[in-house]
């Protein structure tokens, strides 16, 4: 699979911003949000954007860096609702990822980003994610990639139609609720309200390229 398409999904995911609106509900206080039953607590989110927010406090570029990421919260629960997502198109379909596909791909995106540190500056600085969540990215891109794998979904408009189905389908199985301070859950484009999701058109078979940021 497409080693700079895996990283790219996660940017586009990352780099997107909700906004607040008036849907969800508050019957489940303290979750920011609640998916196939099961609850993303506030105080998990939180200790994800605090991750975040103190590997940014220690790079030169601190203030910029805060500044691009200001909806952070946002941004983290929308990646935290879709790897769950991901994590049920992969048991629909059978996919699984073991410990050595995982290291695996982390010591390739580690040797063509040029080291762990750079990798790590790279993941801060363009997709908002603090060195201890590098491996929750890279968890996912094999998951992406290996359920592109498995649909047989290839680069164009009819594959990526596919792949976009499979996974408003699993979205709405799922019965998404987000707290309203966060925004709404769009089934069809599985994403939070008026973002984008473009990762889900960018899954390629080309097994040759680096990693984005590389």
């Amino acid at each position: 699979m497409h080693r700079r398409t895996a990283l790219t999904v996660s940017a586009a995911l990352l780099a997107a911003a909700p906004l607040l609106t008036a849907c969800g509900s508050d019957a489940h206080p303290g979750a920011a949000a609640v998916v196939g039953g099961e609850r993303i607590d506030v105080s998990s989110l939180q200790a994800q954007v605090k991750d975040v927010r103190t590997a940014q406090e220690r790079s030169p570029q601190a203030a910029q860096l805060v500044q691009a990421t200001g909806d952070l919260p946002r941004r983290k629960l929308n990646v935290m609702i879709f790897d769950r997502v991901v994590d049920k198109v992969a048991a629909d379909h059978g996919v699984g990822v073991t410990r050595a596909e995982l290291q695996q791909t982390r010591t390739a995106f580690v040797r063509e980003s040029g080291g762990e540190e750079q990798l790590a500056t790279v993941l801060l600085q363009e997709q908002g994610v603090a060195p201890g969540q590098i491996d929750e990215v890279v968890r996912r891109n094999v998951l992406m990639n290996k359920i592109a794998e498995k649909l047989g979904v290839t680069d164009t408009p009819e594959g990526q139609k596919k792949l976009t189905d499979v996974f408003s389908a699993a979205s709405k199985a799922l019965a998404i609720d987000v707290n309203p301070r966060y925004g709404a859950w769009d089934d069809a484009q599985v994403r939070l309200a008026s973002t984008t999701a473009p990762w889900l058109r960018q899954i390629s078979q080309d097994p040759g390229a680096a990693p984005a940021g590389a």
